[in-house]
């Protein structure tokens, strides 16, 4: 870790959620002045707050942050609270410095940065090409928004480390210095509108993750992704591409049927597409983002294939999660917005009932209806949660009438089952965000999973 200009400093961070926690955990450990804030109470916050317990930390719990600004440095802003709210406006006024706890950790890391962005794929991106880099035999941490904090993984971490850093949009408005020597933009689709308004400004935080870039360093794009067309012109990186449907002037490509990567007119044979363990096409762009950014950072071609080989994807993520009375469970929480679950969709191989609805982000469901009647293997679908009746008649307007009312999640579980014949499939893949019922999608994932484990065989 390197030394650092927070030492002795007074420093607030609001938002006990995990990257709060891990960079009061940080700063604690390089000797500054902490201040934790959160709106709620300790009691309320519970067992969140343990890693704190025994470090010398002034606590301000239940009360607002506004009320904590008086003598700070610094502000870490966590990545649920946008940045225009009054009390940040009152910190830059007073003069105090407000970053995401990301920029923090990369203020104070040794060791090497890449990133990732996009509406989705992050989380299965981040954690391939981490993969890739262990098993290649050299120290790798997934970090950022995948749910482990970029600041805890800093702490003991030295110069041959990789840091591979998932980005979001809400991290990205707090950044400063924040410069990955090597970043992927997978795609940009309707999301988040609820906190940003416009798909322009959604736009323009995704591309701060390049901001800090120069000709040494290189930015990946999906050259087939329309949502992305044409931002690297205002880079000054050395541009790379992925396409699954043409050749590219440098990056990965597929050729008949092989994975190919290009780079200062040398052209390499990674791997046969249809070797690649995690299936589907979207899967096929988040594994040629990977190796682009594997193959700049010297990591051979022999290896990147071997990973791609046994990688097994992550968690929530279209996961297999149990076959009862010949019916396949599949766990997508992760399919948090209208295009994941377009993506999972596109995945189904059976007969499938589908799990819809969640917390309201503003999407459009139209494009996911027009796609579940386009697709005839989705049988039925099982609306539940606050856009529930939102999914409801976008599914009418498009013509599906095989629809479900649920109630909560083991009532759409046990719906679902009874909807499924032997042969079929049960999709969680909400299309929303989870907080209408749950802390986030990876509880809304293990419970789906709890209660799919729970189901008695049919007598």
């Amino acid at each position: 870790m390197k030394d650092t200009q927070f030492r002795s400093r007074h420093v607030l961070v609001v938002g006990m959620a995990r990257s709060g926690v891990g960079a009061a955990e940080l700063l604690c450990s390089i000797g500054a002045v902490v201040t934790v804030n959160d709106s709620k109470t300790e009691e309320e916050l519970g067992d969140a707050l343990a890693p704190l317990q025994n470090l010398p930390v002034i606590r301000r719990f239940g009360t607002p942050a506004l009320e904590c600004l008086a003598g700070q440095e610094v502000l870490i802003l966590s990545p649920g609270i946008p940045d225009t709210v009054p009390f940040v406006a009152e910190a830059r006024k007073q003069g105090i410095r407000v970053i995401a706890e990301i920029e923090l950790a990369y203020e104070l890391m040794a060791g090497e940065l890449l990133a990732v962005t996009g509406t989705n794929g992050k989380t299965t991106t981040v954690t391939l090409l981490t993969q890739m880099f262990l098993d290649a035999g050299r120290p790798a941490h997934a970090v950022g928004n995948i749910g482990y904090p970029y600041s805890l993984a800093v702490k003991d971490a030295g110069e041959r480390d990789v840091f591979v850093c998932e980005c979001s949009s809400f991290q990205m408005e707090t950044v400063d210095g924040f410069h990955p020597r090597a970043a992927a933009l997978l795609n940009i689709t309707e999301d988040h509108l609820n906190r940003h308004g416009t798909m322009a400004e959604y736009t323009r935080l995704k591309m701060r993750m390049f901001e800090k870039q120069d000709e040494k360093d290189y930015a990946v794009f999906n050259l087939d992704d329309p949502g992305v067309n044409g931002l690297w012109n205002q880079l000054k990186s050395h541009i790379l591409f992925f396409s699954r449907t043409r050749e590219v002037p440098e990056g990965a490509f597929v050729r008949d049927g092989v994975v190919m990567f290009r780079l200062d007119g040398k052209e390499y044979s990674i791997i046969p597409a249809a070797e690649i363990y995690i299936p589907g096409p979207h899967n096929l762009e988040n594994a040629m983002a990977a190796v682009c950014l594997a193959m700049v950072s010297g990591l051979s071609p022999e290896s990147i294939a071997e990973t791609l080989r046994t990688f097994k994807g992550v968690e929530h993520r279209i996961e297999f999660t149990r076959e009862l009375d010949g019916i396949r469970y599949y766990n997508d929480s992760k399919g948090t917005n209208v295009d994941s679950t377009i993506c999972a969709v596109k995945t189904m191989d059976r007969p499938t009932v589908m799990i819809l609805g969640g917390s309201d982000k503003h999407a459009d469901f139209a494009p996911l209806a027009s796609c579940i009647m386009e697709h005839p293997l989705i049988r039925r679908a099982v609306v539940m949660g606050v856009t529930g009746p939102q999914i409801e008649k976008a599914l009418k307007d498009a013509g599906f009438a095989e629809i479900i009312h649920a109630s909560g999640m083991e009532d759409a579980v046990n719906k679902s089952r009874d909807a499924a014949l032997e042969g079929w499939n049960v999709l969680l893949s909400p299309a929303c965000a989870s907080f209408d019922m749950f802390t986030d999608y990876e509880q809304r994932g293990r419970v789906f999973k709890k209660i799919v484990a729970d189901l008695p065989a049919r007598t």
